[in-house]
């Protein structure tokens, strides 16, 4: 997935301005498909140019105008375009499998101590998840449209936390009462 259309995606959901767009990111978006505020900015300029958005100037009093940005009938189709598509399953690329498998070739202990860092880290994410759950889809069967697909994706990202948690217990497990060979 480009960036464009996560951006596409949050833009149909609610039309925003670059600010307001990037604090989208780092409150929600950001969970699984993470950019800087530099980049959604380069992309928006680059959205702007290909006609997939159109910006409306809004005049603030005491501060600078703002653009506010909405998805444009070109940017409607490629986001259906692109939804249609078919994509490959992500890969788990983590650095911290690598280091479980090299485990025979380090420091033991201090291994553990960072799986214990990551199953904290994991632990924390899953905790906010589900208080967002239960904060923002209390009524989850009763869900349509796009709060639906919101939720969904949510859950996705409670199983994903639930999953790594839970690894991480494993692995814990295991290494208990190992030392470096």
């Amino acid at each position: 997935m480009a960036l464009e259309h996560a951006v596409l995606v949050s833009l149909a959901e609610q039309s925003a301005s670059g600010y307001e767009l990037a604090r989208r990111f780092d409150k929600s978006i950001g969970y699984f498909w993470s950019a800087t505020h530099q980049q959604i900015y380069r992309v928006l300029a680059r959205m702007d140019d290909a006609g997939w958005i159109s910006a409306d100037a809004v005049v603030q009093t005491g501060r600078p105008d703002k653009k506010v940005y909405s998805v444009s009938e070109s940017g409607r189709s490629e986001l259906s375009r692109w939804i249609s598509d078919t994509t490959e399953p992500s890969r788990l690329r983590d650095d911290l499998a690598v280091k479980i498998r090299g485990a025979a070739y380090g420091d033991v202990d201090t291994l553990r101590a960072e799986v214990e860092r990551h199953r904290d880290i994991h632990t924390e994410r899953l905790d906010l998840y589900r208080l967002a759950e239960k904060r923002d889809f209390a009524a989850a069967s009763n869900l349509t449209g796009s709060a639906l697909h919101q939720y969904l994706v949510l859950r996705g990202g409670i199983r994903v936390e639930e999953g790594f948690v839970g690894w991480c217990d494993d692995v814990l497990h295991a290494l208990k009462g190992q030392n470096n060979d």
